[in-house]
């Protein structure tokens, strides 16, 4: 099987798997070596048709593909819990802050729930939330999307413009240097600068994995926001500032 039969073979089962670590995709392409995919994976992420994850995973580049909550959840989840740790530390008691939907965000939105804060959230995950907690939470209404667990639409975009965010934390699919801040969903992009116009300071949370990476959908310019991260990079902080120890 010549290389470009190969890659065109593991285009076709990411797109049919979603996700998949590369010693399982060696089970769809018998008889090729890991080494092999490897080569063949890393021209394909040159191409910007597929990305690689940490953990030995690979996966359809997000302009092509959203991947669902339950498997963005467990992926990169050391990096996600650093990345809340440090968004924790720019939050204090009394402010009113929003809190996107994402998998870092839904983290975050864990860490804050014993602070005497108010949360404005189109995070459908708060809802499975029980118990005491001190912080005062408000979902706003819209329109749900299982996929990523996130409330967004016309009636969300009219509520957002009922407040005034102290600090927003967002999510994102990807950061590249021409093309900003990307996501592959216009409405959720619409939302995101929708909370961006109402908030005093607003925060990029994502992890370096999704550097260099391109989604479908602009959200903002790199100087509009400040990048919360678990490892700086060179080309990205001379246009934005970056939080990341």
């Amino acid at each position: 099987m010549i290389p470009y039969e190969r890659q065109e073979r593991i285009l076709e089962v990411l797109e049919n798997r979603g996700l998949i670590r590369i010693e399982e995709l060696q089970k769809f392409i018998p008889g090729v070596s890991v080494s092999t995919l490897r080569r063949d994976i890393k021209e394909l992420e040159n191409a910007n048709k597929v990305q690689m994850l940490s953990g030995g995973a690979v996966k359809i580049c997000s302009s092509i593909s959203e991947l669902p909550m339950s498997t963005k959840t467990a992926l990169q989840t050391k990096e996600k819990r650093y990345i809340a740790e440090l968004a924790m530390r720019e939050i204090v008691e009394g402010e009113t802050i929003y809190l996107d939907s994402g998998s870092t965000c839904t983290i975050l939105l864990g860490e804050l729930l014993n602070k005497k804060i108010h949360i404005i959230t189109t995070n459908a995950n708060v809802l499975g939330i029980t118990g005491k907690i001190e912080a005062d939470i408000t979902v706003l209404g819209g329109s749900y999307n299982p996929n990523i667990s996130s409330l967004s639409g016309p009636l969300t975009e009219a509520n957002i413009k009922n407040y005034i965010f102290d600090k927003a934390f967002l999510g994102a699919n990807g950061i590249d240097l021409t093309f900003g801040v990307t996501t592959p969903n216009l409405v959720e992009a619409t939302k995101k600068k929708e909370v961006f116009k109402h908030s005093k300071k607003t925060f990029l949370l994502c992890d370096s994995s999704k550097f260099h990476k391109v989604s479908t959908i602009k959200s903002f310019d790199l100087g509009d926001i400040v990048l919360i991260s678990d490892k700086s990079d060179k080309d990205l902080e001379k246009e934005m500032t970056i939080i990341s120890e």
